[in-house]
């Protein structure tokens, strides 16, 4: 069974850090990438930064550029998202997203609350 689950959101004050995780686990086939989404309330999810799983490639949205940085474990399949300068506009729920090499389909976690707020 598939699960992506991820960790270290919570409650920061502007300016401050945070670095959240994803642990995967289950997966049998290989994966074209991995990614953070965000969704905050009354609002769209979006993409924050994804890792190209086939070339390592890198990219940010134009908000968090400069700000987070993503990253990968290899050895524990984990990938992380650290997050400096944090906004009160950063306050979402992040989602640990997959996307399977072959069939294209999609796996989420749960998502994590980030709180960003003085």
């Amino acid at each position: 069974q598939v699960q992506l689950v991820e960790s270290g959101g919570g409650f920061v004050q502007p300016g401050g850090s945070l670095t959240l995780s994803c642990v995967a686990s289950g997966f049998t086939d290989s994966r074209a990438s991995m990614s953070w989404y965000r969704q905050a309330p009354g609002k769209e999810r979006e993409l924050v930064a994804r890792m190209s799983m086939i070339d390592r490639s890198i990219q940010y949205a134009e908000t968090v550029k400069g700000r987070f940085t993503i990253s990968r474990d290899n050895a524990k399949d984990t990938i992380y998202l650290r997050m400096t300068s944090l906004e009160p506009e950063d306050t979402a729920v992040y989602y640990c997203n997959s996307v399977r090499r072959y069939s294209f389909s999609n796996d989420w976690g749960q998502g994590t609350q980030v709180t960003v707020s003085s």
